[in-house]
């Protein structure tokens, strides 16, 4: 609790400074607090305080570094490279692996914490020593936020669930029925911390782990809220203010952050329009500090773990997922690998698996594009992929119109021409032509995959015509090889131009 506020402290200021979103609040979130957690169980184990304040510290720096070198090295635009599914999935096995580390607080038991299925197994053993007084607490505060949320959705909840465990603590006397509470909190301001550098080894592959979830999650939180007319956060500019926020925060007891969707939403629905609302809450954290750490030194453990399951829960969005199956059922085993790879494996093995998984499924989309024979709607000229939904759409005998979709480069160019050597082959046609509207580039290797096609084609009877490139793909064609094979007479503007040149040399030829 204490490296909360001091998280909500120093970090929310430099953010405030340096960050392009207007309402995004940048201190920890329960996802960030989770991966600082588990890493710094396995790299400091049974570390007294001091030593685990240093390692915080060490942690919140090396996180911060790494940020601020992604800036500097503009790498903003990976924040784009895990896709939608695989966040999806990760953010649900992260609010479940969230949920069952905060059951024992609610349970009133306690365990040696391991894996997900460990815990699991951990707390079924446990149910017959929970302390019913803490359970029936901690029902309670999870009943007040859901209620809140239904009926007061502008209600500060967190807050009022947090004031309502206080008062009942001091009113009650739930300490002496078994309810813990979350004991003492140092009253003042942090004192300055030297992190432990000698750590580093040990802990510099959870902080890229932690790093990429912070600068994912601020991107994603500040995209999220912005209204129309406000600024989108710039990608690189973030990487930046949350570097500078977690390095300088390091040095003031503060644990790595972020900004979370939680804390900005509520930051939005109490009206915040600017950063000021965030100076606003480090203003807050700063008089809790100095004034009100003693009244929260009496919070029941059960209410901050109500606050967190409330909350985690709002992660885990199963509609979302049938969303993706009823659209593609690949992108929907994306989701579940993402999900699986964190309960099995852990949640920074987690990240690791879900940024395999959403590169693989780049290089997968990448590497197999469509090739798609086209057809002519009746009475028009549009082109259009033929299919079952339309099949009075024309063709024309013997010339088969090809359209490949996507960048043609080394890593696909030889897929794309198995597809067109086969549709080739199954229409039987004498001239092939490729609409390149849809191909924004085309590189060496395509280019000499395409030649060879050509000299293979032309061998077999069949004339090869290529329509549509845009300027840059039409020079390099030119300057190619296949240029010069092709000549003018198959560099065509258009498909309609086309169509005119085959019809006129097969009416000349019948005739």
């Amino acid at each position: 609790m204490q490296v909360g506020l001091y998280t909500a402290f120093l970090p929310m200021i430099i953010y405030a400074l340096l960050g392009t979103s207007s309402v995004l609040s940048v201190s920890t979130t329960t996802t960030i607090a989770i991966l600082t957690a588990t890493q710094l169980s396995e790299a400091v184990p049974n570390a007294d305080a001091t030593s685990l304040v240093q390692a915080t510290a060490t942690l919140a720096l090396l996180v911060g570094g790494i940020l601020v070198l992604a800036s500097v090295l503009r790498l903003g635009f990976v924040a784009n490279f895990i896709s939608e599914p695989v966040l999806i999935g990760f953010k649900a096995a992260i609010g479940v692996v969230i949920v069952v580390d905060q059951l024992p607080k609610i349970l009133g038991i306690h365990f040696a914490r391991g894996s997900f299925f460990h815990n699991i197994l951990s707390i079924l053993r446990c149910l017959s020593h929970m302390s019913v007084a803490t359970l029936a607490f901690g029902i309670s505060m999870i009943l007040i936020l859901v209620l809140l949320e239904r009926f007061a959705p502008k209600a500060p909840a967190p807050l009022i669930a947090m004031v309502s465990g206080i008062g009942a603590a001091y009113l009650l006397s739930l300490q002496t029925h078994g309810v813990e509470l979350v004991g003492n909190i140092p009253k003042g301001l942090p004192s300055p911390i030297l992190p432990n550098l000698s750590l580093a080894e040990r802990l510099w592959p959870g902080a890229l782990g932690i790093a990429l979830m912070s600068f994912t999650e601020t991107v994603a939180a500040g995209r999220a809220f912005a209204k129309s007319g406000e600024p989108t956060p710039k990608a690189n500019r973030e990487l930046l203010a949350t570097g500078f926020a977690n390095a300088g925060g390091a040095f003031f007891g503060a644990m790595p952050g972020g900004g979370g969707t939680t804390q900005t939403a509520v930051n939005r629905l109490a009206g915040a329009k600017t950063q000021l609302s965030e100076m606003v809450t480090a203003a807050t954290t700063l008089v809790t500090m100095l004034v009100l750490a003693p009244f929260i030194s009496m919070m029941p453990q059960a209410t901050l773990a109500a606050v967190v399951i409330v909350y985690s829960i709002g992660l885990i969005k199963p509609r979302e997922f049938r969303d993706i199956l009823s659209i593609r059922r690949t992108e929907f085993m994306w989701a579940l690998t993402a999900f699986a790879s964190v309960v099995l494996l852990g949640t920074l093995r987690g990240i690791v698996v879900a940024i395999i998984v959403s590169l693989i499924a780049l290089a997968y989309q990448v590497a197999d594009p469509p090739v798609y024979v086209l057809g002519r709607k009746p009475g028009t000229n549009v082109f259009r992929p033929r299919s079952k939904e339309h099949p009075e759409d024309e063709g024309f005998p013997g010339l088969l119109l090809l359209r490949p979709e996507g960048r043609v480069f080394f890593a696909n160019a030889e897929h794309i021409g198995v597809k067109m050597k086969r549709l080739i082959h199954e229409h039987r046609a004498k001239v092939a032509l490729i609409d390149l509207t849809g191909v924004p580039d085309i590189e060496y290797t395509a280019l000499k995959m395409l030649t060879e096609a050509e000299q293979a084609q032309r061998l077999a009877g069949v004339s090869l015509w290529l329509v549509g490139a845009n300027p840059k793909v039409l020079e390099m064609i030119q300057r190619s090889a296949l240029g010069k094979t092709l000549g003018r007479e198959a560099l065509l503007f258009n498909i309609e131009t086309a169509i005119a040149k085959y019809q006129r040399g097969s009416a000349r030829a019948i005739a």
